[in-house]
C-alpha cells in the first residue's frame, strides 16, 4: 500500500452541463478529507475546482492551490484556503502540484485537466515518479478516453503495462482505495527498439 499524505485533483474551471459533476467533485473532497489526506489542486474558486476545494474545506481539511500570477483574476483565485501559493508560470505550478502530492486524479474538465494528467502519467511511464493517477469516470464522462487508450494499444503506440497505470474508477472511496493499493509496472518504457 502507498502511505498517501496528499492527492491531486485535476478538474475544470466550468461546472460542466450536469450537476452530477459538481456533486462528485464536492463528495471527492469530503472522502480526501475523511482519510485524514490534504488536498492539492489548481488554486480556483470557479467551477469544479472550487467545488473540492469548498467541500474540503468545510469537511475541516487542509486545502493547498498553486495558481499561476497570470490567471489569479481569469480562473478567480481561492482566497479562503489553509495556502495559496502563487506561482510564475504554467510549468512551475504543474511542477508544484507534483511535488506536492503522492497522488493525483482528474475529476471532469477541459483540454487543461486532460494536459495536466497526461504529463503525470507521462512522466510515470517515463519512471520520473512512481505515482498514481487516475479519472474519477462520473456518469462515464471519460469513458471515450478509455476507449481510445485501448485502441492506442491496439495500434502498438501504447504499451497495455502503461495503460494499466491509469486507474479509472466511478466511485470516490474505490478511487482512493485503488491510489493507495497502486504498484507501478516495472517494463521498458519504450514499444520497440529501431533496428540499427
Amino acid at each position: 500500500m502507498n502511505a498517501l499524505t496528499s492527492v491531486c485533483i485535476f478538474c475544470g474551471a466550468s461546472p460542466g452541463g450536469d450537476v452530477a459533476y459538481r456533486a462528485a467533485a464536492e463528495a471527492m473532497g469530503r472522502a480526501i478529507v475523511g482519510r485524514g489526506l490534504r488536498l492539492v489542486y489548481g488554486g480556483a474558486k470557479v467551477g469544479l475546482m472550487g467545488a473540492v476545494a469548498d467541500a474540503a474545506l468545510a469537511a475541516g481539511g487542509e486545502v493547498i492551490g498553486v495558481l499561476p500570477h497570470a490567471l489569479t483574476d481569469k480562473e478567480i483565485a481561492h482566497t479562503g484556503l489553509t495556502r495559496l501559493e502563487v506561482v510564475a508560470s504554467m510549468h512551475e505550478r504543474k511542477a508544484r502540484m507534483a511535488e506536492l502530492s503522492d497522488a493525483f486524479v482528474a475529476l471532469p474538465g477541459g483540454a487543461g485537466t486532460l494536459e495536466e494528467i497526461f504529463e503525470i502519467w507521462t512522466w510515470g511511464q517515463l519512471g520520473f515518479h512512481a505515482k498514481p493517477a487516475g479519472f474519477l469516470n462520473v456518469r462515464g464522462y471519460y469513458d471515450g478516453l478509455r476507449g481510445f487508450v485501448d485502441h492506442a494499444v491496439g495500434e502498438a503506440f501504447l504499451r497495455a503495462p502503461h495503460r494499466d497505470m491509469l486507474i479509472f474508477r466511478e466511485d470516490c472511496d474505490e478511487m482512493l482505495d485503488a491510489l493507495a493499493a497502486y504498484k507501478p509496472p516495472v517494463v521498458e518504457k519504450w514499444i520497440g527498439r529501431p533496428e540499427l
